[in-house]
């Protein structure tokens, strides 16, 4: 699956993730999911707003308040590195995480962009009460095609749940992007070759219209 495709998808459905659903299903939730529920009246409003949604400047600056809270941003960025990671100096790990940070937060601003008619339904969770890992399981619903898989890894950091990888269709967002980066490393012939390249892309996304994002 194409890495940008893939990563929309997963966003896309964290994004649907955070929308209202049935005050049923909402009081069966553990803190695990209302993790990715909490945001939901925000969002709502958000997308009722079809001038803001035109704004993509606005729109990223709203989506990165939104996931920041219930996303760990230091363990993806290792995890995405892997290897490398061990090997980085202190400014290539600060780097590729404020830049890889913004690589996440620009797509799932074109996410909120190219939102359609999508619903996620959340699947039953079993955790132990002193379970500081689990993955929580759903599924992305859309008119006239087959349930798409979603889940997510999350971690409970500092007494809050937060999400550190996607899977869908059981691919993990995380070992896409770590081949993807480990074959630029590859590529480009050093770790900050390829820092300095996300970083003229994050530039060069941020500045043209929605519509051109990849």
């Amino acid at each position: 699956m194409n890495v940008s495709r893939f990563t929309l998808i997963g966003l896309l459905a964290f994004l649907l993730s955070l929308l209202p659903f049935a005050s049923a299903q909402a009081e069966n939730l553990l803190p695990p999911q209302h993790a990715i529920e909490i945001a939901s009246t925000q969002l709502q409003k958000k997308l009722q707003d079809k001038s803001f949604t035109k704004d993509f400047s606005k729109i990223t600056e709203y989506v990165r308040e939104v996931i920041y809270p219930h996303t760990d941003f230091d363990r993806i960025a290792a995890l995405v590195l892997g290897k490398l990671w061990k090997t980085a100096s202190y400014d290539e790990r600060e780097r590729f995480k404020q830049e890889f940070q913004t690589l996440l937060v620009r797509t799932y601003s074109r996410a909120f962009v190219e939102f359609k008619e999508w619903t996620v339904r959340f699947l039953p969770l079993e955790m132990e009460a002193d379970a500081t890992k689990v993955v929580v399981k759903t599924q992305v619903l859309q008119p006239g095609i087959q349930p798409i898989a979603v889940d997510y890894r999350m971690v409970l950091h500092d007494g809050e749940w937060k999400a550190y990888d996607i899977m869908i269709e059981g691919v993990s967002l995380v070992t896409n992007y770590r081949t993807t980066f480990s074959n630029e490393v590859q590529t480009k012939g050093s770790l900050n070759a390829v820092i300095d390249s996300l970083s003229k892309r994050n530039a060069e996304a941020l500045a043209a219209k929605p519509s051109n994002h990849s």
